[in-house]
């Protein structure tokens, strides 16, 4: 099945760049991410996990 793909994919001019996009986006994303958890008040983070447990929610009960 992979021969399949591959063949097809070698008939494409310029797509040996799709993989380092993805690779870049996918770096990218996760240092993003890296900082804002480092970045982020424990306030915050105190206030956001209690949200579950608050039963004054706005959103009522279901």
């Amino acid at each position: 099945m992979l021969k399949y793909i591959k063949g097809n994919l070698e008939n494409i001019d310029g797509v040996e760049i799709y993989p380092i996009i993805s690779l870049l986006i996918f770096f990218f994303f996760f240092v993003a991410l890296f900082y804002w958890v480092f970045t982020t008040s424990k306030a915050h983070i105190d206030e956001v996990s209690q949200l579950p447990l608050d039963s004054n929610s706005k959103h009522g009960d279901l």
